[in-house]
C-alpha cells in the first residue's frame, strides 16, 4: 500500500485492542488488513516498538523472580542485566522487521516496510499480552505456564505467516511458513559465521561475566 494512500485511510480513532485481538486471533489476515489500514507513522511505530520490549523486559524479570531457577547458563546474564535484555530483544525484532521486508520483496512481495514494522509491533503487542497470561499461571498453576509458553511458540509461527502472506500478497500461509524457517536458518547461520570469524562465542562471553 503507498504511504499517501496508507496515510490517508488512516482512523480518526483507534479500535478497541481487545476487539482487533479478537479479529486477529479468529482472522490472522483480516487482522493484519485493519492493522495496516490504520496507517501509523513509522515515528509511532518505533516508540510503539520500544514500549512493548519494555513492558516484556518488565515481565520476564517478574518471572524470573517469581520462578528463579535458570534454565540454561544465559539466564542468570539476562537476568542481572535488564537493559541488556531489552537491547537483545530489540535488535531481534529489528532484524524481524528487515527480514519480513528485503526478503518478502525478493520473493516478489508488495508490502512496504512501514507494513512490515506495524505488523511486527502488533504481534510482538499479542505476545506481550499472552504473557502476562503466562506470569499469572506461575503464580497460581506453574506446570501450566510452561504449556502457556509452547503454546505461545506455535501461536506466533502461525501469526507470522499469516501476517507476512497478507502484507506481502501471497496466497498460502504455508509456503510463507516454509519460508520464514528457511530464512530463519540462513540468518542464524549466517550470524553465527560472523560471530566465529569475530572470535565471539557465548563460552568466551559468559567467562567474562
Amino acid at each position: 500500500m503507498p504511504e499517501s494512500q496508507r496515510n490517508h485511510s488512516m482512523p480518526h480513532s483507534f479500535p478497541s485492542l481487545i476487539a482487533l485481538a479478537r479479529e486477529t486471533l479468529s482472522n490472522p489476515r483480516g487482522g493484519a488488513r485493519a492493522v495496516l489500514s490504520l496507517g501509523l507513522p513509522e515515528g509511532v511505530l518505533w516508540q510503539m516498538l520500544v514500549a512493548i520490549v519494555s513492558i516484556s523486559v518488565l515481565l520476564t524479570q517478574l518471572g524470573e523472580y517469581l520462578v528463579p531457577a535458570p534454565m540454561d547458563p544465559l539466564t542468570p546474564v539476562f537476568r542481572a542485566n535488564p537493559l541488556l535484555t531489552a537491547v537483545v530483544q530489540g535488535g531481534l525484532l529489528v532484524v524481524t522487521v528487515y527480514a519480513i521486508h528485503v526478503i518478502g520483496r525478493r520473493f516478489g512481495g508488495r508490502g512496504d516496510f512501514a507494513g512490515a514494522l506495524a505488523l511486527t509491533v502488533w504481534l510482538q503487542a499479542l505476545m506481550v499480552g499472552l504473557q502476562v497470561v503466562q506470569t499469572l499461571f506461575l503464580v497460581a498453576l506453574p506446570p501450566v505456564a510452561g504449556l502457556v509458553g509452547l503454546f505461545g511458540i506455535g501461536l506466533f509461527f502461525w501469526l507470522l505467516s499469516h501476517f507476512v502472506a497478507e502484507l506481502h500478497g501471497f496466497f498460502s500461509a504455508i509456503k510463507t511458513f516454509a519460508a520464514i524457517i528457511a530464512s530463519m536458518v540462513a540468518i542464524i547461520l549466517g550470524m553465527s559465521l560472523f560471530m566465529s570469524i569475530l572470535g565471539i562465542t557465548f563460552g568466551g562471553a559468559l567467562s567474562d561475566v
